[in-house]
């Protein structure tokens, strides 16, 4: 936590005056929550996972600075759940993370539903239609291609969309 919490020291929760660190432990909490709903994943893996989940993505962190700290298996989690910006569009990087994604431990998309859990909130306000509609569509590609990951927080992503649908009237 502390790492992360390091590295995200300057980001805000899109929308928000808070500090990213409260998007993360609402991530680590979903997969908590999860855990004691059905104890069948690795809860150590998932937890560091969650907690390191968008530091190669969104901090100065590289892949090799998460496996020298935290161990390879950790890195190639961490590197599934980032997007390859390498790829033209938005659609491209997310079919591809998702597909990195399911060749990974189920812990690795448990960790990405609950993300998407956490982050089907009220669109902040500068969000046009546009985005907020393709945000719940790549919402819904998430539960399909992601659905046999646990049946708690795929639960949980559905009622998150569907909630997030009538907030933004695109149902």
């Amino acid at each position: 936590m502390k790492f992360a919490g390091e590295k995200h020291c300057n980001q805000k929760v899109p929308g928000t005056n808070s500090n990213y660190i409260l998007h993360i432990s609402n991530v680590a909490m979903e997969v908590l929550m999860a855990y004691s709903f059905n104890s069948n994943f690795d809860i150590d893996f998932a937890i560091q996972t969650a907690i390191l989940h968008d530091t190669i993505e969104d901090t100065d962190a590289d892949f090799e600075e998460i496996k020298n700290n935290f161990g390879e298996a950790i890195a190639k989690a961490v590197l599934a759940l980032t997007k390859d910006q390498n790829l033209e569009s938005k659609e491209e990087k997310m079919m591809d993370s998702l597909n990195r994604i399911n060749l990974l431990q189920k812990e690795v998309g448990l960790v990405k539903i609950a993300d998407r859990i956490t982050n089907l909130q009220t669109p902040p306000n500068h969000w046009g239609l546009d985005k907020t509609y393709k945000y719940c569509e790549e919402a819904k590609l998430i539960s399909k291609i992601l659905r046999n990951k646990n049946y708690y927080l795929n639960n949980r992503l559905e009622s998150k969309i569907l909630e997030y649908e009538k907030k933004i009237n695109c149902t």
